[in-house]
């Protein structure tokens, strides 16, 4: 049983995954940092900050010249834009996919979606109304969105644990540093009654009956890497509560109004402060199994809904951390945005920003 939010889309949703954050994971995100909005602190480190500092009179000296030549380095994008807030999944999937693009969403907002995309997110839709039930919620504060999620998360992996099957499950934790959410599309129990360990599923759909590019497929795996190490860190670690209240800027002993309390009492649980239900959701983790380590990507044709192509792989511990430390340092600003490879400049063809691209402008110049 779920809030009502709107379906999550999916990178990959057609040919090109140009939307980055899903409207529910903005909600998730947005929502349940607004309320902490007036009070936020800057996320600078002290190096950071001694870095932004104003030149002094001696330091505009020893340059020779005026201050307005020596502009104050900008911010990291995480900074910038992900200020109190965590890095969704659709984030690190969308930077992969093109970082310059990532950019340029950042700093000039995302596209328009298209017909494909809209399509997409009803398909999801549609898969989660199969086993979930939403319903309406009054929420009041980001303690309490966090509250509601949380027990979407209990009551699904209870409905996956006795029916074998769940949807569009809500997970977070903190990946290199970083904290970071996502929405699991679809997790299932194995049939062969020998294996405990779930299954998780990511569907996407396409407009033409094509298979998938590597690129796609790529971007496909990475984001279900992302979902299976955010479980079983769920599963394995101990939550960071503590960092989680503080980072947030959440208050565990904040008291639930009625009406959230009355949708947690139908569920069968009693609780009264924002940490009552957390407690409750770390002992749900504590009683899951680790998810297995071979993933599933199902290709879907838009217009009917046939099978284009299914696939498994297996979990690799070493290539995600490498794909994640690289998309970080993008986030962090340790580096420039990087452009496609040559090998995948067809992306551009499907970009929004490609007229604005030094990229295309570049290669353009050189052909003429």
């Amino acid at each position: 049983m779920h809030s009502s939010d709107s379906a999550a889309p999916h990178p990959g949703t057609e040919e090109l995954p140009v939307e980055v954050v899903s409207d529910e994971e903005m909600a998730f995100i947005d929502a349940a940092l607004a309320a902490a909005t007036a009070g936020a602190r800057p996320l600078l480190s002290s190096a950071a900050r001694r870095a932004a500092a104003p030149l002094s009179c001696a330091a505009y000296s020893a340059a020779g010249g005026d201050i307005e030549d020596f502009p104050l380095p900008r911010r990291p994008l995480l900074a910038r834009f992900r200020e109190r807030r965590a890095l969704a999944v659709t984030d690190i999937t969308a930077t992969e996919w093109c970082e310059k693009q990532m950019e340029f969403v950042l700093e000039h907002g995302k596209p328009e979606r298209t017909e494909a995309m809209k399509a997409g997110s009803d398909r999801h839709a549609q898969l989660e109304q199969e086993v979930v039930e939403r319903v309406d919620i009054t929420i009041r504060s980001a303690e309490e969105l966090w509250a509601v999620k949380f027990m979407n998360f209990i009551v699904g992996t209870n409905q996956l644990m006795f029916e074998g099957i769940t949807r569009e499950i809500p997970v977070i934790g903190v990946v290199e540093g970083s904290w970071m959410i996502g929405i699991i599309d679809e997790i299932r129990m194995p049939m062969d009654g020998i294996s405990f360990q779930p299954i998780l599923v990511d569907t996407k759909t396409r407009v033409r009956p094509t298979i998938p590019s590597e690129a796609q497929k790529r971007n496909g795996r990475l984001q279900l890497m992302c979902y299976k190490y955010l479980w079983d860190n769920l599963i394995s670690e101990k939550f960071p509560a503590e960092n989680f209240f503080s980072y947030f800027d959440l208050d565990p002993n904040y008291l639930l109004s009625d009406d959230v309390k009355q949708y947690i009492g139908s569920l069968g649980f009693s609780a009264k402060t924002f940490e009552d239900v957390l407690k409750y959701f770390k002992v749900t983790c504590d009683a899951l199994p680790r998810s297995r380590e071979l993933l599933f990507l199902r290709y879907e044709l838009q217009a009917d809904h046939s099978l284009l192509e299914e696939y498994q792989f297996a979990y690799d511990a070493r290539w995600f951390k490498d794909q994640i430390q690289e998309v970080l340092g993008f986030w962090q600003g340790s580096r420039k945005p990087k452009f496609v490879t040559e090998e995948e400049m067809w992306k551009c063809s499907f970009c929004k920003f490609a007229s604005k691209c030094p990229m295309i402008a570049s290669t353009s110049r050189c052909r003429h």
